[in-house]
């Protein structure tokens, strides 16, 4: 389990400056008293000598008092960001348990009854994971993923005070793995969280993810922002979630549906998923969240109207253009998405874009070439799939007309392109 530590404190600036000032009046003290005793000087000078002698004594033995009382007091330099090994967090002036506490009860464990038809019948378990209080124009609600309830029956809301109510999905979105419950419990049991825009996140910014990890209620993490506009696209969410945040705060089976907080109590995200590597095993360090940005564009609808459907839709499957793919088309340009193929009548197709016509060998991966290659929308700079999806959520609705910029056959143009729709999530395009 990855943990925060304190760094050990170091030597505040201002005791070494005290420390400095005692050496050079120790030598000073040696070289007057040294100077005494080296030379045969008149009565008058000895007492003159031992005057200043005892002065300096006296001031050493000041600065000595100061730089202890500085000392055992706890009065010592730190900057901004570090810890006295308190406890206190990176930018924070309370701890993580104080944090913790604070957000606690404003955590649920919610559970399920999922059923499944095979050969030998129909068999059942038990589903569970973690949500949280939000108020959305006054209505209390549960925010949790869709993953988490998706075909589960008989869901319950557990509190921190270990009171379970029966629970109804009243909203979701596969796309962005949201599902808000209502609960039918006293007003007393709701204590809402605080929701923030993501977009104030940067790299390295420290977080903690509170839920129910193995069933382990009450459980906190922390880590930092390691990355931004992630693209899911793992065996625990059913549909490729864009503009996601990456966290190094663990996140394991569980923690779905839990909060991901900053250090000032405000959520920021919602835990979603971890990172899996070739061989299905959870990635050390590595877990995903919804970021909340998501959440504020969609909480109104979800809880108003039961849905969002305004996720626009290029029609395309892509993949990210590297140099060994630039190599394999014989292009000089090594960044941006490869439009592998269109969707019939899409809005993408309707515009004109063209998709590729060979199938060729990339590092072992079979890819379809000579497709266009999309390099920026509306004049921002597209680096790969993660950059395409995460500007088409963020800054785009169906309808709008964006300007594409591509390059076809080594030379560059620009389309512009309407954008539609997303179909139902059984489709499998990605753009």
């Amino acid at each position: 389990m990855t943990t925060m530590e304190s760094p050990p404190t170091s030597m505040p600036h201002a005791r070494r400056s005290y420390t400095a000032i005692i050496a050079v009046m120790v030598l000073a003290i040696g070289l007057a008293i040294g100077g005494g005793l080296g030379f045969v000087v008149s009565n008058g000078h000895v007492s003159q000598l031992q005057q200043q002698v005892q002065a300096l004594q006296s001031e050493v033995q000041s600065l000595s008092s100061n730089t202890s009382s500085n000392t055992s007091s706890g009065n010592t330099s730190s900057n901004s960001t570090g810890s006295t090994g308190t406890g206190v967090v990176s930018g924070s002036n309370e701890t993580v348990a104080q944090l913790y506490a604070a957000v606690k009860d404003s955590v649920v464990v919610i559970t399920g009854t999922i059923s499944s038809t095979s050969f030998f019948g129909t068999s059942t378990g038990e589903v569970q994971g973690s949500g949280w209080v939000y108020s959305e124009n006054g209505r209390d609600v549960i925010i949790t993923n869709y993953h988490v309830v998706d075909g589960a029956s008989d869901i319950a809301v557990t509190f921190s005070d270990g009171n379970a109510y029966a629970a109804t999905v009243t909203g979701t979105d596969p796309y962005s793995d949201l599902a808000v419950l209502s609960v039918q419990a006293p007003s007393s049991e709701f204590i809402p969280l605080t929701m923030v825009s993501s977009n104030t996140l940067s790299v390295g910014d420290p977080v903690l993810a509170v839920g129910a990890p193995y069933g382990l209620t009450g459980t906190v993490t922390t880590g930092v922002v390691s990355a931004l506009g992630r693209t899911i696209d793992e065996s625990t969410v059913p549909y490729a979630i864009a503009n996601a945040i990456q966290t190094s705060a663990p996140i394991n089976p569980g923690n779905s549906g839990g909060p991901l907080l900053n250090y000032e109590d405000q959520v920021v995200g919602i835990t979603t998923a971890t990172a899996t590597d070739s061989s299905g095993n959870a990635a050390d360090a590595i877990g995903f969240a919804v970021p909340s940005e998501t959440i504020l564009k969609e909480i109104g609808p979800l809880v108003s109207t039961g849905n969002y459907t305004l996720h626009s839709y290029l029609g395309i499957t892509e993949v990210d253009m590297d140099f060994a793919t630039a190599q394999a088309m014989n292009e000089s340009t090594t960044y941006g998405v490869l439009i592998e193929s269109l969707v019939s009548g899409g809005p993408a197709a309707t515009a004109g874009l063209k998709a590729g016509t060979t199938q060729g060998q990339v590092e072992g991966n079979t890819i379809v070439l000579g497709g266009d290659i999309i390099t920026a929308i509306n004049g921002t700079k597209i680096l790969n799939g993660d950059g395409l999806s995460a500007y088409l959520e963020a800054n785009t609705l169906p309808g709008q007309t964006i300007i594409v910029t591509i390059i076809r056959s080594g030379q560059t143009m620009t389309v512009p392109v309407v954008l539609g729709t997303r179909p139902p999530p059984s489709s499998t395009t990605s753009g």
